[in-house]
């Protein structure tokens, strides 16, 4: 009977070297989408070109320049071969003239003298290397040559029998002087089309930019009125479906809004006839109870209307923090409860004033409910506006916190029984916070109960 081997991984440690690395570009690269699109059409271009150029320095301009130095050289030698052979005139008149006219060069006969020591060599000069391989391979004899002290020039010497050949010749004449322009005109129109793809680029991405802004903006309950669709196909068509969405959106809560204002006219009228009902009753225990039950069920059609219905017909308008929370702070004292408000710094956010205030409220409620003490802080923090209400209670434990976020939802065990309630101040709460494009946090208080804590973009 066989039995089936293991199957080891000998790619393992490549595949984790991949993973790191994936994730170290990741880190490195451009988050957004302009800067990864021009990255995608400038990288191309600069590998090309440096292979372009490589090329073009490693065959043509070393090809023609080791070309050109060979020439210079062989008329140079042939200069040393009638230096050698042929009998001079005393001075070299002729040798100079012919080197003058012929060659157009400048030739000099010197004494015989030692050469000078080695000139230091640049470290990417083409013409000191050619033009020494070709002398020791045309010429065969000691020579110095200078290809740095005149920018215009290069000095060439050769040891003789009897004398020092010194040669001056112009520097275009022993390599490729012209090879730049070809660099230049290829960088120059690189430079130009990168420009004009960043144009395009630029008019490719603004609708991109446009759908996400109307889309947070919508996210964040402010209105979207200018947007439309633009650009290519595919963007054309997520735009559309955007808008085709928020209009879903805004008729289902038009409708939902329409509905619950027919229920609670229903419900109010009914209330109010008991009301009216109750009041030609005599007061006793019975009737006084009645009454309490209409009142109760009156405030919890209010808050049901309130988490139904929303803050979807209210706009955005500059407001002043620290006054709200003055506000908040004065009412809260005319009921009877010990609440402190305080703001840091600057305090004129954005928001959605009433329904800011309706959050806030409820916070401060629920603490005032089941502690004796609350206390408001508010700043505004790299663009957030950050607002702390902690109550000195007898707190949420931390595993029911996020249920206490559900619609009619009510911890008799860690809150006080006696207190009657919808289950859906938190609930409302939240709901603005999200809203507004932020959230709401619940935590553990310094005063020892529950610390809720509202974070949304000023």
């Amino acid at each position: 009977m066989l039995r089936r081997l293991p199957i080891t991984i000998p790619f393992k440690p490549l595949v984790h070297g991949y993973r790191s690395a994936a994730r170290l570009v990741y880190r490195v690269m451009p988050k957004g989408l302009f800067t990864r699109t021009f990255l995608i059409i400038v990288a191309p271009i600069v590998i090309l070109q440096s292979v372009l150029v490589f090329v073009f320095m490693e065959r043509h301009y070393q090809l023609v320049s080791r070309r050109m130095s060979e020439a210079v050289v062989r008329e140079i030698a042939a200069v040393v071969y009638v230096l050698d052979n042929f009998s001079q005139d005393q001075d070299y008149v002729k040798v100079e003239q012919m080197a003058s006219s012929a060659l157009g060069m400048s030739m000099t006969v010197l004494p015989l003298e030692p050469l000078p020591p080695p000139a230091p060599k640049p470290f990417f000069d083409v013409i000191d290397k050619e033009l020494s391989l070709a002398i020791s391979e045309k010429i065969g004899k000691p020579f110095w040559i200078d290809t740095v002290g005149r920018s215009r020039f290069v000095e060439i010497r050769i040891q003789l029998e009897n004398s020092i050949l010194r040669v001056f010749t112009r520097r275009s004449q022993t390599y490729a002087s012209n090879s730049h322009i070809f660099l230049v005109w290829m960088f120059l129109t690189s430079l130009v089309l990168i420009f004009i793809a960043l144009l395009f680029l630029r008019n490719q991405i603004r609708p991109i930019v446009r759908l996400a802004d109307a889309a947070e903006g919508f996210g964040k309950g402010r209105p979207v009125e200018d947007f439309r669709a633009s650009g290519a196909r595919e963007v054309r068509r997520a735009s559309l479906a955007f808008i085709d969405m928020r209009r879903r959106i805004e008729r289902q809560i038009e409708q939902r809004t329409t509905m619950l204002a027919g229920v609670s006219h229903d419900l109010r009228t009914i209330l109010t006839r008991l009301r009216l009902q109750l009041a030609f009753l005599e007061n006793t225990p019975e009737s006084e109870a009645m009454r309490k039950d209409v009142d109760e069920m009156s405030h919890m059609l209010e808050d049901y209307l309130a988490f139904a219905s929303g803050d979807g017909d209210e706009h955005i308008e500059m407001t002043d923090m620290a006054l709200l929370l003055e506000e908040i702070e004065e009412e809260a004292e005319i009921s009877g409860y010990a609440v402190t408000t305080r703001f840091d710094g600057h305090s004129e956010a954005e928001v959605k004033r009433l329904s800011m205030k309706r959050c806030l409220s409820n916070l401060v409620t629920n603490g005032c409910k089941y502690g004796n003490r609350v206390d408001v802080v508010g700043c505004i923090e790299n663009n957030w506006l950050v607002i702390t209400i902690d109550d000195d209670g007898p707190g949420i434990p931390e595993d029911q916190r996020e249920v206490a976020f559900q619609a009619f939802h009510r911890l008799d065990l860690a809150r006080n029984q006696d207190e009657t309630g919808s289950g859906l101040g938190l609930s409302i709460a939240r709901d603005i916070a999200r809203s507004h494009g932020g959230d709401l946090y619940l935590d553990d208080s310094p005063l020892g109960g529950l610390r809720a804590k509202l974070r949304v973009p000023a």
